[in-house]
């Protein structure tokens, strides 16, 4: 059977591009997939994509998506030794939406583009959740043509697509949703942290600031994981740590000050140097308890 899609290939089956390639799959775009690892590539294939093998095998697609943890991991999956980026035929689209340095970004594109690959940077930000339910916002750099070439494989796993500008805009976009996602956990830390310490109920606290100006998405949903006491891993302390380095190294290589961020990456790397680098990055919370010499979340 035909599809109406261009067939696509997937690098990178971890807890986000998992969900991502099912979605995929399940909405009859052709898939090949590749991993490390291998129970992964299998769960995929029993749900309908096809093992490519190898990152050869992956050059076959007519788009290649790489969905990877850090900047090292998609330089070495395009140029590293056996890389993808030699066996990529002209007239590919690679799709990035590993959240890495712009600067790294720019530089892959125009390695790429040498060789007649369009490549876009697509970041992303909404969770596992917003990739088990393709509700993913995806912030896209890059050639405008080549975006409304992937749209459609796009908005299967997204469900707001803007495009930000040129190559790197969209890790550019990335890092400053970072920043303000880690800004706006440290205040709900803080703010239900002050409310526990006077002795005022924090769900009531929250209820009300729902209600006014402090609204917010990190208040309801971070908000709750605190006074619930759940930091099970949404999105890690480990990769808020990555990002906000990538934040603060773009940030030095542009001469912009961000104090806030600064001191949030620090706090982050405290969890993370006291065994905690794998909870949620909600936890921030936790560690103000405990500065407080509060008990990790109020008695039910």
């Amino acid at each position: 059977m035909s599809s109406e899609y261009e067939t696509v290939g997937f690098v990178g089956l971890g807890v986000m591009g998992r969900h991502m390639a099912r979605n995929l799959v399940k909405a009859g775009v052709p898939l090949l997939v590749h991993d490390l690892n291998r129970a992964a590539v299998d769960d995929l294939v029993g749900a309908g994509a096809r093992d490519a093998g190898s990152l050869e095998g992956i050059a076959a697609a007519d788009i290649v998506v790489l969905m990877l943890p850090d900047t090292g991991d998609v330089d070495t999956v395009l140029f590293g030794e056996n890389g993808l980026a030699p066996a990529l035929r002209p007239g590919t689209a690679l799709v990035d939406m590993s959240s890495i340095s712009p600067v790294a970004t720019r530089d892959f594109a125009a390695r790429l583009a040498a060789a007649g690959v369009s490549m876009l940077d697509a970041p992303v930000s909404g969770g596992f959740q917003g990739a088990e339910q393709g509700t993913l916002s995806i912030m896209v750099g890059g050639d405008a043509a080549t975006l409304e070439r992937v749209r459609p494989v796009l908005s299967v796993m997204g469900k707001t697509i803007n495009h930000i500008g040129e190559a790197g805009a969209g890790q550019v976009c990335k890092a400053c949703n970072q920043v303000a996602v880690a800004i706006s956990i440290q205040a709900v830390a803080e703010s239900l942290t002050l409310a526990r310490k006077n002795g005022v109920d924090p769900a009531r606290v929250r209820d009300a600031l729902l209600g006014g100006f402090a609204q917010s998405r990190a208040l309801d949903l971070h908000g709750q994981r605190v006074l619930d006491g759940n930091y099970a891993a949404g999105f890690r302390v480990a990769l808020q740590i990555k990002d906000l380095r990538i934040a603060l190294e773009t940030a030095g290589a542009s001469n912009t000050p961000l104090p806030a961020t600064a001191l949030i990456r620090e706090l982050y790397a405290m969890l993370a140097a006291t065994g905690r680098a794998d909870l949620d990055n909600s936890s921030l919370a936790l560690l103000l308890h405990e500065m407080s010499g509060l008990d990790p979340a109020p008695a039910s």
